[in-house]
């Protein structure tokens, strides 16, 4: 049977963990309004990213010269494509994914006991 002051302890966690999910909700819903209001911003970092990793693909892996730059022009061609379903991936999945990574680092182990 709990005591009153276990069960006020018991309260208490389950209050602390129920604001915590409500702010990590707000978290949640503040990284998807930056995410719509900053699209442009998202497009230049996903073009820039793109660029970058089809060159060093494309670098390590292709050695000859003339077949190398034939993949930067296809790469350059498919970058519309990739550029669409990026944004639209990345407006999807990247507030759950950037919120459960912040949430990850404030999380701390409990402190050992008998110390």
């Amino acid at each position: 049977m709990l005591t009153t002051s276990d069960s006020s302890k018991v309260a208490i966690t389950i209050r602390e963990k129920q604001m915590a999910d409500e702010h990590m909700q707000d978290v949640e819903l503040l990284l998807e309004n930056m995410f719509k209001r900053e699209e442009a911003t998202l497009q230049l970092v996903l073009d820039r990213l793109y660029d970058i990793g089809s060159n060093n693909l494309i670098n390590g892996r292709v050695k000859p010269r003339q077949l190398n730059r034939l993949m930067k022009w296809i790469a350059r061609l498919t970058k519309p494509a990739f550029h669409h379903f990026a944004v639209r991936w990345s407006k999807k999945n990247c507030p759950k994914l950037i919120a459960d990574w912040l949430y990850s680092q404030v999380q701390f182990p409990p402190p050992p006991m008998g110390n």
